[in-house]
C-alpha cells in the first residue's frame, strides 16, 4: 500500500465514510492514476480537467459514475493533499430525472408471498416495512430490534447516521415468528460464514426470484421496496418531514422527489401498519 493510499483511507475513516464509499473513492483515484500514468500528488488542475473531459466525452460514462469519480478525486485533493480549492471548468452531465417503475401494494404483497422460505419472506417484509436500504438490511442485528417500544435501530446508515424506525404490530409479529424458528444471534440474517451477515448479492437474488415467481415484470431490484415504502406512506398522507426522518435523508430534497411520484399526495397521518395492508391488497 502506498503512503498516499494509506493517508486517504485514514482520512475517510476520520470522516466516518462507509466501506462502500471507501471502495468507490479509491477506485476513482486509481482511474485517475491509470489515465495520467502519474501519482495524483504530482498532478495539476489542468490534468484533472483533461481527465474529466475524457470520462464525459470519450468514455461517455453515466452521469452518476462521473459524479462519483469527481467526488472521490475532490476528496483526495481537498482533504488529503490539502489543496485550498478545486475549481475545475468541467460541466458534469446532468442526472436524468426518471421516475422508477413503482411497485403497487398488490405487487409487494405478491412478491413477499412468493417467498417459500420464512427467512426470505421476513427479510423482504422488513425491507419494505421500514424502508431500508440494502446496506442497512444486511447490517440489522437482533439487538437492533426493540420489541418493547416497537422500534428498529438502523445503525450507521448512509452518512454514518443512526436512526429509529417504528415497527408495526404486524411486522413485529413476523419478526418474532422468524426469531423463534431460527434463533439467530448477532446478525438478524446471518450468512454462511460465522459472524458475518448475508451478502447483499444473496439478498438481491432472493428478491429477483420472488419477483419472477410473483409474475412482477417491472424493472428494478430490491431498492424498489424502499421506493414503495416511501410512496405508499405519502399516499397515506405521511408528512414529508416525517418521511425524511424515516428514510434517513440528510437533505429534504432527496425526500421531496417522492412528492413528484405521488401526484395525489395530501398530508395526513400516514400508514401505521403497511404490512397489514398487504394482506388486503393480496386478497
Amino acid at each position: 500500500m502506498t503512503p498516499l493510499r494509506a493517508k486517504m483511507i485514514a482520512a475517510m475513516q476520520m470522516h466516518g465514510y462507509s466501506p462502500r464509499t471507501h471502495e468507490s473513492y479509491l477506485a476513482a483515484v486509481r482511474g485517475l492514476a491509470k489515465y495520467t500514468r502519474r501519482s495524483p500528488d504530482t498532478l495539476a488542475a489542468e490534468d484533472l480537467q483533461r481527465y474529466f473531459m475524457y470520462l464525459v466525452i470519450e468514455r461517455r460514462l453515466a452521469p452518476a459514475s462521473v459524479r462519483l469519480a469527481y467526488n472521490g478525486i475532490r476528496f483526495l485533493f481537498l482533504q488529503v493533499l490539502d489543496w485550498p480549492a478545486l475549481d475545475l471548468e468541467v460541466t458534469l452531465p446532468k442526472k436524468p430525472q426518471k421516475i422508477p417503475a413503482l411497485l403497487t401494494r398488490a405487487e409487494v404483497a405478491r412478491i413477499s408471498a412468493a417467498c417459500r422460505d420464512l427467512r426470505d419472506h421476513t427479510m423482504l417484509l422488513l425491507c419494505y416495512g421500514c424502508g431500508l436500504r440494502l446496506s442497512e438490511l444486511v447490517a440489522v442485528k437482533v439487538a437492533d430490534i426493540d420489541g418493547e417500544r416497537s422500534l428498529l435501530r438502523v445503525t450507521q446508515g448512509k452518512g454514518a447516521k443512526d436512526r429509529l424506525v417504528p415497527l408495526s404490530p404486524t411486522l413485529l409479529t413476523e419478526l418474532r415468528g422468524y426469531w423463534r424458528r431460527y434463533r439467530p444471534r448477532g446478525f438478524l440474517f446471518p450468512g454462511q460464514q460465522p459472524g458475518q451477515p448475508l451478502s447483499p448479492t444473496a439478498i438481491q437474488r432472493v428478491f429477483k426470484r420472488a419477483k419472477a415467481a410473483a409474475g412482477v415484470t417491472k424493472a428494478g431490484g430490491i431498492h424498489g421496496l424502499r421506493h414503495a415504502f416511501a410512496t405508499h406512506q405519502l399516499e397515506a398522507g405521511l408528512p414529508v418531514h416525517r418521511l425524511q426522518r424515516l428514510m434517513g435523508h440528510s437533505d429534504l430534497h432527496s425526500t421531496l422527489r417522492y412528492i413528484h411520484w405521488v401526484p395525489s399526495y395530501r398530508e395526513g397521518e400516514g400508514e401505521l401498519d403497511l404490512i397489514a395492508r398487504l394482506g388486503a391488497a393480496h386478497g
